[in-house]
């Protein structure tokens, strides 16, 4: 049996894992225990994980507390790390919960793996430590340049993970993908935001000339190639995982207008993001070489997730009533 310790296993990509690893998608790991660690900050939400509720072990924690990953790591064979602050907007209001859980929380979790002989570490990251590229796509060697505090954090986490390869030998592997959509996104982020604003009868607000492009892929996708690397991905090597659209801002909002059927009337112009990042574009040509293919085309899958979202009020409304108190 594999014992495998998913922390930010609450949130919108680490349960999407979760889920699918219970329910069979992952088949070298059909025998797998699963351990949950989760702080359960306003988007970790054990309510994503209903639809396997019994079926993992559940710690409440955070990944900077060295004493409970003492305790909670040691005996897990595989540990894959989700846990992360990732909304770009707060990070830029106040960046210091980034810096803490993002560089911090990592390595923090990456001394408890090595103290307790973890076999196979995975840090899950994001494509954004790039910074902005004009044209073409990034490969895996390409430099760093953050721009935004949430990428800077991340950018700082993935140096730490990878130096605890070359200089304790921690096999840690490393992935970075676009931007994910799907079904149990916390609806700060521009699918959910856009599309429940447009289902309450709102507007949606578009940064800037809407020029900016983004590398859209499924979380199911991106969770595909997370578990590619767990299972072949060699130790302190960085792997893409590639979307399947990349489209301006102008572009998505369009598709979002189209499959609720409604008007440019309902978009709301506004000043741009700070800092904001013209383009993300990656190269997965080393993660294809491993076998990975994307499966969900993004037509098919915007489809499914705006339905989701008409089908599932009582999940996000609680949480967009939450977030305007809190603001």
């Amino acid at each position: 049996m594999t014992r495998i310790l998913v922390t930010g296993g609450a949130g919108f990509i680490g349960s999407h894992y979760v889920r699918e690893l219970l329910t069979g998608g992952y088949p070298a790991w059909a025998d797998a225990e699963v351990t949950v660690l989760d702080r359960l900050t306003y988007a970790g939400n054990l309510a994503n994980l209903a639809p396997v509720e019994g079926r993992y072990a559940f710690e409440h924690g955070d990944i900077c507390d060295a004493g409970l990953l003492a305790r909670v790591v040691p005996g897990h064979d595989v540990v894959l790390n989700f846990a992360a602050e990732s909304h770009v907007d707060r990070s830029i209001a106040s960046a210091g919960e980034f810096v803490r859980t993002n560089v911090l929380g990592v390595q923090t979790l990456m001394q408890a793996c090595l103290d307790a002989g973890v076999p196979r570490v995975v840090q899950v990251s994001t494509d954004e430590v790039y910074g902005s590229v004009e044209t073409g796509s990034w490969d895996e060697d390409a430099p760093l340049a953050p721009n935004s505090p949430y990428s800077a954090a991340k950018a700082g986490g993935d140096m730490i993970a990878l130096a605890y390869f070359r200089t304790h030998g921690l096999p840690v592997s490393l992935t970075r993908c676009g931007n994910n959509y799907g079904s149990y996104q916390y609806p700060e982020k521009v699918i959910p935001l856009f599309a429940t604003n447009l289902m309450d009868g709102g507007s949606v607000p578009l940064y800037g000339d809407g020029g900016n492009v983004r590398d859209w892929i499924h979380a199911a996708d991106h969770c595909r190639g997370i578990q590619l690397v767990a299972e072949r991905g060699a130790p302190g090597e960085v792997y893409h995982i590639a979307g399947t659209a990349e489209l301006t801002n102008l572009e998505l909002t369009g598709r979002l207008l189209d499959a609720l059927g409604l008007g440019w009337d309902r978009v709301e112009r506004v000043a741009d993001r700070k800092g904001h990042d013209r383009r993300y574009s990656l190269s997965d040509a080393k993660l294809r070489a491993l076998g990975y293919a994307p499966m969900v085309p993004f037509d098919e899958g915007l489809a499914g997730t705006v339905r989701w979202y008409e089908a599932n009020r009582d999940w996000w409304e609680p949480l967009k009533n939450s977030a305007g108190r809190d603001r």
